[in-house]
């Protein structure tokens, strides 16, 4: 089977080259295209991701205890930073989409990225074993931590906003309901973050009222780093 184009640029990226090109065929095949589509090899996966992270931070990381390590490792295979490894590898030029979903857009979007990451991992395991799935889990994640402040993974904006002002013995933030939009099924919340001993107050809007703060609190947690 010959390889799509822009495969041959994935396959690169993620250092390793398929020897049954029709696994990764179907990694980049959405159900709404064929009946032979991903979602079985994102069951792997996901699986197979779990496990390489929690190998690779347990071992980096001799520090932590079991409660943090577990954070962390929910921190970095969470949808957001698999979006980002989509992003890199362009996959959403590469997956192939039925004319509905093309129509609306699922090129881009998150829950189809990510689940398209988590579904080429598993096929790097059916074709070539653990070890090739975890070099290629590796290969994706060791550059982004280097990036990251690692101080702050498997932390939210909250708990980050509220060990700052521990540490600098003040008074902890007020978050305040502000507003309530929407039908009962679809509320967006709006909440106020205010600090008055820095005289920072922020606002976050989410659907669900925790969302909300922590957007909040990001905003403010963000503001007080840009005035260090």
């Amino acid at each position: 089977m010959r390889a799509s184009k822009g495969q041959p640029e994935l396959c690169r990226q993620l250092g390793y080259v398929f020897t049954q090109p029709q696994l990764l065929q179907r990694a980049l095949t959405h159900r709404s295209y064929s009946s032979e589509h991903y979602e079985r090899l994102e069951f792997l996966g996901d699986s197979i991701l779990g496990c390489a992270i929690a190998k690779y931070l347990f071992n980096e990381f001799p520090e932590l205890s079991e409660g943090d390590l577990s954070r962390l490792r929910s921190n970095l295979v969470k949808e957001a930073t698999l979006v980002i490894f989509a992003q890199q590898l362009n996959l959403g030029s590469l997956l192939k989409l039925g004319e509905g979903e093309l129509k609306s857009g699922g090129f881009r979007r998150p829950s189809i990225l990510a689940d398209a990451v988590e579904s080429l991992i598993g096929a790097v395991f059916l074709d070539g074993g653990y070890p090739a799935a975890e070099q290629v889990v590796l290969n994706l994640f060791i550059p982004y931590l280097e990036k990251v402040d690692r101080r702050t993974l498997g932390k939210d904006a909250k708990t980050l906003l509220q060990e700052y002002l521990q540490a600098q013995h003040l008074a902890l933030p007020n978050y305040t309901m502000l507003e309530t939009q929407g039908e009962a099924h679809a509320q967006l919340f709006q909440v106020e973050c205010a600090i008055p001993s820095l005289k920072i107050t922020t606002y976050g809007k989410g659907t669900s009222r925790r969302n909300a703060e922590q957007q909040a609190a990001l905003a403010a947690y963000e503001l007080i780093g840009n005035k260090k």
